[in-house]
């Protein structure tokens, strides 16, 4: 059979996806310029083309191999896998790699040329970073099903629901509500259609009709004088902006520590995306379309390495949602026209003309929808004696939003986290402790989630095992790893002093850890089988 390129129902699909692609780059722009000192015309340059060619490159393979899988069963009604910018690595790499590296060496932004080349360090860290969740989800092609089966579901989701409920949702909830004469309507609609699944009028999706309320309000109010939100300055001139090879830049950190020192962000999150992948991969075979996993993780893991290697430090991955895109009738076509429209608006550096028609506030209610959605799934998709797995597992997450308060609010007092630890915790606040928790978060979450979910089940031997990898991890100081100077929160590596006078508080976790996996394996001994 010759399955046809384009139907009707790829046109509600390919605004429903491109949507959600678009709120991607406009992210990308924002967290770029506000949170890691980049210059618009260096975002609009390097950047953005490089995460088009891995958005396009993705589109157009899934389209593909939904056309293959047409051609293969004689049916007409398979639907492309979802694809784009993976939200979660996005924040994660943008807030938690690439601003504290443009945080720790732009000094305090008077120097214009220190702060120049503390962005572009910052945007090398993001490189290395994306390389290395390429190189998870390469491996994960092989070892996917092994990670999902040993790995507790609470574990997953309470680590990525952590960043969820911080980093995304309450990131950008003050945003929205410092602005409500824009942003509050649109979030309501997005907010209430979603959550009660409400039709709107001719089948319009919430979220563009929320961006073009929003849209409306902006400037309708500028009309009427009332200036609630003003257009960002001109970025790069329009223009041909194609993608190109930085491969000296993704290496250039590689043989440093700087490099390896936020491991405990990228481990989790490129095993994030590889499970998120495989899950998704479930997901539309239950719907009906079964896609082979091994070709479908190589050409996730191809994209994220080409945004990489092209100058763009967002991981691209397999999104949820085959199901919804289904139900609308969409099959291969939107994923196509998709990569194919932001490519344009990429290449061509409209994103920045949409920037000054768009407020951000407009766009911001879809990410706190994604997050309310990211943290709700963690309770509800695991068993419901798991959901005190998922509560742990969040700890650590908010453990870190409050050391980004903590910092953020000294940094604007022009003090730093060594001298003002002292007066915090006589106040009650203490620092350390909060460091301690957020260094590796993601990595801790799972750890101490999986932990508790293999105790509830009376799996105590597996449980011990969780409790040797936190040890081991510990040790290393891929987590709790830390020492208070100068330039604030310094990663420890291999420092294995003890005693009170030790900097660096790693290695007693490391021993607490071990010595309750020694206690869970008594106890498994002693009751005999642990439910394994």
């Amino acid at each position: 059979m010759r399955p046809p390129l384009f139907v009707r129902g790829d046109v509600d699909g390919f605004f429903g996806l491109f949507v959600d692609n678009l709120l991607q780059l406009v992210l990308v722009h924002v967290l770029c310029t506000q949170a890691c000192g980049m210059e618009a015309g260096f975002v609009a340059r390097t950047i953005l083309p490089g995460a088009a060619a891995s958005i396009l490159l993705g589109n157009f393979f899934y389209a593909w191999q939904a056309r293959r899988l047409m051609r293969r069963t004689g049916r007409d009604d398979v639907t492309a896998l979802p694809y784009g910018i993976n939200t979660p690595s996005l924040v994660a790499y943008a807030l938690l790699v690439m601003a504290p590296v443009y945080r720790a060496h732009a000094g305090d932004g008077s120097d214009p040329a220190q702060a120049a080349a503390a962005a572009r360090l910052a945007w090398q860290a993001g490189l290395f970073a994306c390389l290395g969740s390429g190189v998870i989800e390469l491996a994960g092609a092989f070892v996917g099903d092994w990670l999902r089966r040993v790995t507790p579901r609470a574990a997953l989701l309470a680590a990525l629901a952590g960043v969820a409920l911080t980093f995304i949702s309450m990131g950008f909830v003050f945003q929205l509500f410092a602005a409500p004469a824009i942003a509050l309507v649109p979030t309501l609609l997005i907010v209430l259609a979603y959550a009660g699944r409400l039709r709107l009028p001719l089948g319009l999706p919430a979220g563009l009709v929320a961006i073009l309320l929003g849209v409306g309000l902006a400037w309708g109010l500028r009309a009427l004088g009332l200036e609630y939100w003003t257009p960002p300055a001109a970025g790069a001139a329009p223009g041909l902006y194609l993608p190109r090879p930085v491969p000296g830049d993704v290496l250039a950190l590689a043989a440093t520590p700087l490099g390896w020192s936020f491991l405990a962000v990228i481990v989790p999150m490129g095993l994030f995306n590889v499970i998120g992948s495989l899950q998704n991969l479930e997901s539309a075979e239950a719907g009906g379309d079964r896609f082979e996993t091994r070709p479908s993780l190589f050409a996730n893991a191809a994209g994220t390495l080409a945004a990489a290697f092209l100058g763009s430090p967002f991981p691209t991955t397999i999104y949820i949602g085959h199901p919804g895109w289904k139900a609308l009738g969409a099959r291969a076509g939107y994923s196509s026209l998709n990569g194919l429209v932001i490519a344009l608006l990429c290449l061509s550096g409209a994103l920045t003309t949409v920037l000054r028609v768009v407020p951000v506030e407009a766009m911001l209610g879809i990410l706190l929808w994604i997050g309310i959605v990211i943290t709700a799934q963690a309770f509800s998709a695991v068993p419901a004696r798991h959901a005190l797995a998922v509560a742990v597992g969040l700890v650590p997450a908010l453990a870190c939003w409050a050391l980004f308060l903590v910092e953020t609010s000294l940094r604007v007092a022009g003090k730093g986290l060594a001298e003002s630890a002292a007066g915090l915790t006589a106040e009650g606040l203490h620092l350390r402790g909060i460091v301690a928790l957020s260094q590796g978060f993601l990595l801790s979450s799972m750890l101490l989630a999986a932990i508790v979910a293999h105790v509830v089940d009376g799996e105590l031997r597996r449980a011990a095992a969780w409790c040797g990898a936190a040890a081991l991890l510990s040790l290393l100081g891929i987590v709790h790893g830390f020492a208070l100077g100068p330039g604030g929160v310094e990663n420890r590596f291999l420092d294995l002093a003890l005693g009170p006078g030790a900097s660096n508080p790693a290695p007693v976790f490391a021993l607490g850890y071990a010595a309750a996996a020694g206690l869970l394996l008594l106890l498994a001994r002693r009751g005999g089988a642990d439910g394994e």
